[in-house]
């Protein structure tokens, strides 16, 4: 696409270099201008779209719209009047759900908080950006007599009209080739939630097959605890399965990792995801899909579990529903969901091994240039071996990573047991792990 112009405004200078930076990484054409709050009230007054196509605006939102710091609310309300404004993309130094929820109401394109922002997280929303921006400047086709939809800089259009009843989308949080996550608000609670929607449509003619959201529903309610999500409402509508669950504005583990994390936090939250698993496996299901971004953080630091599309009784019997097709997450999977074999908790505990190595060393233990090779080495690789200043934590490592069942903690109790009694210090001697 042709050069993008972008007004950078910040009141860190360092911040708003660094945002140049990353920005520049991704569009090294782009057209750049840097400024503080005070130049960007002498500017935003004659800026049109004519002479710039995007605006990352860093500014505090308060903790609530009458929260005398939520200067980047009012700035939302005054800029909204403005005719021909660019699109903003609101980079928050606070604010909580509510502020998110009202920017996006007030005009945002987006609104990211700051603490959460990494460069894999911006360079994913410029480059859907950048696709909407080239939409915008392609010619404009004669308009048809059905309704268009708006769209959004995170994700896919969003439609004007309500895509499930009782739902009012706000914003795009993800998608795959499955489904779409809208951030919506539902009527019937009064709150936000997370609104997974199926991009294939149901005809009816294979409903074991076509409930996708089905047997998560009814896995998830069957469990009632503060380290699963919460799931509401469940359908299909229009050919469209859908399913409502708990929204988690502070974003997920694998957003976190994109910062640094000492080994006492690894620690802690390991020791939480391990004893979430305690809770799914003691209530007759394996999980079969952790991974950092089924990992989701609550305010106060609690994890919970989410996306629990792949997740069978213990009792279950292999590990894929048909014959030849794996799923999950090849960089998480153990050697025997690999290998199609029949699978217990314990292939979530393997998992678990893979997150304790990548989040004390910031690298994933096995890859490869292909899903096959990764999963070889999960088969036949050697064991990973932690760096000097970790290696404490070898024996607790290998107990989680064996690539026997045999040979790994026989429950999520005694590995939860075992890291309670694993040190945090770097200095500490390795001990014995039982169980």
């Amino acid at each position: 696409m042709t050069s993008v112009r972008l007004l950078i405004v910040d009141e860190d200078r360092q911040y708003r270099e660094w945002l140049s930076h990353h920005v520049g990484i991704f569009w090294p054409e782009a057209s750049l201008q840097l400024a503080d709050l005070e130049e960007f009230k002498r500017k935003r007054v004659a800026l049109t779209r004519r002479d710039c196509d995007l605006v990352l605006l860093g500014v505090s939102v308060g903790e609530s719209p009458e929260d005398p710091r939520s200067i980047g609310l009012e700035w939302l309300r005054r800029l909204r009047d403005q005719p021909g404004f660019p699109a903003i993309i609101v980079i928050a130094n606070d604010g909580n759900e509510l502020t998110a929820v009202r920017a996006l109401r007030l005009g945002a394109a987006d609104y990211l908080p700051k603490r959460l922002l990494t460069p894999e997280r911006l360079h994913t929303i410029l480059k859907v950006c950048s696709r909407t921006l080239e939409r915008r400047r392609r010619p404009r086709d004669p308009p048809s007599a059905a309704a268009p939809a708006s769209e959004n800089l995170l994700g896919k259009p969003i439609p004007n009209r309500g895509l499930i009843p009782g739902y009012s989308i706000l914003q795009t949080l993800g998608e795959s080739d499955k489904a779409v996550v809208y951030l919506a608000t539902s009527g019937e609670l009064r709150r936000n939630v997370a609104l997974k929607v199926s991009t294939q449509l149901r005809d009816g003619t294979d409903d074991a097959g076509q409930q996708l959201f089905a047997r998560e529903y009814a896995a998830v309610n069957a469990i009632n605890h503060p380290a699963i999500v919460d799931l509401y409402d469940h359908g299909v509508y229009e050919g469209r399965e859908y399913l409502a669950m708990e929204y988690f504005p502070c974003g997920d583990l694998k957003a976190r990792l994109q910062h640094p994390i000492s080994e006492t936090e690894t620690l802690d939250f390991i020791r939480r995801v391990a004893s979430a698993l305690c809770v799914v496996h003691d209530a007759g299901l394996v999980h079969r899909d952790l991974k950092p971004p089924n990992v989701m953080l609550r305010e106060t630091g609690e994890v919970v579990l989410i996306d629990f599309g792949l997740a069978r009784s213990i009792h279950g019997g292999r590990g894929s529903t048909r014959t030849g097709m794996l799923r999950g997450s090849p960089y998480y999977m153990s050697p025997e969901q690999a290998q199609g074999q029949p699978l217990d908790g314990r292939t979530d505990l393997y998992s678990l091994g893979i997150m304790l190595y990548e989040m004390l060393t910031g690298r994933k233990p096995f890859t490869g240039s292909t899903a096959i090779e990764v999963l070889q080495q999960h088969v036949s690789g050697a064991l990973p071996t932690l760096p000097a200043d970790l290696a404490h934590h070898q024996p607790l490592l290998h107990r989680l990573l064996a690539k026997s069942v045999d040979d790994r903690f026989q429950s999520a109790r005694a590995a939860l047991d075992a890291l309670a009694a694993v040190p945090d210090a770097a200095a500490a001697e390795p001990v014995a792990l039982a169980g």
